[in-house]
Formats: C-alpha cells, structure tokens, sequence
C-alpha cells in the first residue's frame, strides 16, 4: 500500500500488476472499453474482492506520454476531495505498460448525458445540473486555492466531469495539469486541452494561469445550461462558437 497526501486512510492507493489488471477487465476485452481518446482507452473491471474499476491504459510510451502519466499519477496522489476524482492504483511494469486505475463511475461522463448515448434521457433535470455546476466548481476551487502547490488543471470539459451513482460530480483526467510554485500567478507553457474551452490568452499565446480553468469552466456552465456544444458544426461548413 501507498500512502498519498494527507495521510489518512482515504489516500491509500496501490501498485497494481499488470496481470492484476488483465484479469480484472476481461484481458482489456472490447466489451469491457468505456471509452477511448488521444491517449489510449479507458476499460471497467473488477478485482479480485469485488471493487469496480475503471483503467486508463495508455496507448504508446513515448516522452510526452510518460511524462503526462507521471504528472496525472502525483497530482492524483496529492488531491482528496469530494469532488475530484482519486487515484486507486496504478501499473508501470514495462516499458509499455502504463495503467491509471480510478474508481468506476456508473454514470459515466457528463458529456454521455448532454450530447452522448444519454443525451436523448431526461436524467438531468435543472436540480441535478445546477448541483453539477457547484460540485465541479468547489473541486476547481480545491485545486485552485486548497492543495500545496496549487494547480492549474488545464482541460475543464464535459468528457472530464464524471458522474457517481447519485449524479455528483468528479473533476478528472490531470495529465496536463501544472503545478504552479508559491507566488507565480501564471506561466508560458505549449497549449494543451481542447478547443472551444480554452482561454484565448492561453490559446495565442500559452499564457496559463488559474483563469485559463475559469474560463474553461465558463463554457462549460453555458453547455450544461443550454444544451449546445462549445462548438458546432452549420451547414455549409461553418463553425459556431457557444458564446456567439
């Protein structure tokens, strides 16, 4: 067992084998995929007592990659909130066996039930989506104002707000965050996230500071509460921003 920060019992997370994690999700089965990204595919499994996971398993091991696993592995290992998706385990057994191991999350993603396979159900009604918008925002502020060094996440959307059984709300995916030292208010760094949410000082000139998050957090409050995506496609080709 591992101890994360904080020291208590909640912070306790493992070193998965990869074996463990074969086993647990069907021999990475395509029945078992959740979902699958830039980064590689994300399965559900169940170990051997019981537990449901999901397991981010990275695609190819390169530089980036393994520096952007080892970043969302120590920011995992710091953070404990409510509303911020922890660290359970993880797997780094060879050289191209990189595995992030979360909890499982039933209701999967925002995104499924704003534009995905839920989207067509009326499972978020205005109660559900304001309390969405206020448990996202308290992770963000933990992030923000809470943790030592504070931390910038950079990729606030929709695919990276998980759902539990009760439709509260878990900030996740911190391969891009930036840890950022005691008095920096902001740093240039190359762009990393995802169009239409990114601020437009970090998106010209990778200027990255704490109001790149709020303003990404900005268009997603405005998806949650008018249904449309941060950018959409016209007829004709043409693109149309959510804040036009």
């Amino acid at each position: 067992m591992v101890i994360g920060a904080g020291g208590n019992s909640s912070s306790i997370w493992r070193i998965f084998t990869y074996k463990e994690l074969q086993v647990a999700t069907n021999g990475f089965s395509e029945d078992n995929k959740l979902g699958e990204g830039g980064f590689g595919s994300v399965y559900w499994g169940r170990t051997s007592d019981g537990l449901q996971i999901a397991v981010k398993k990275l695609k190819s091991m390169n530089s980036k990659a393994e520096m952007e696993f080892e970043v969302e592995v120590e920011v995992l290992g710091r953070v404990r909130h409510k509303n911020l998706l922890g660290l359970r385990g993880c797997c780094a057994g060879g050289a191209e066996q990189r595995l992030i191991v979360y909890d499982y999350m039933p209701n999967l993603s925002l995104l499924s039930h704003l534009h995905g396979q839920f989207a067509g159900q009326v499972h978020l009604d205005w109660k559900r989506r304001m309390n969405i918008i206020i448990g996202s925002a308290q992770g963000l502020l933990y992030l923000h104002h809470e943790v030592t060094p504070h931390i910038i996440h950079r990729d606030i959307k929709a695919s990276n707000v998980l759902l539990d059984s009760n439709f509260e709300p878990l900030v996740t995916d911190f391969g891009f965050a930036k840890l950022i030292p005691e008095g920096v208010n902001h740093m240039t760094t190359r762009v990393k996230g995802t169009l239409g949410y990114l601020a437009p000082e970090y998106a010209m000139w990778g200027k990255v500071s704490k109001s790149c998050d709020v303003y990404s957090f900005g268009i997603l409050q405005l998806e949650i509460l008018i249904g449309r995506k941060p950018i959409e496609k016209l007829t004709g080709g043409v693109k149309r921003t959510i804040t036009k």
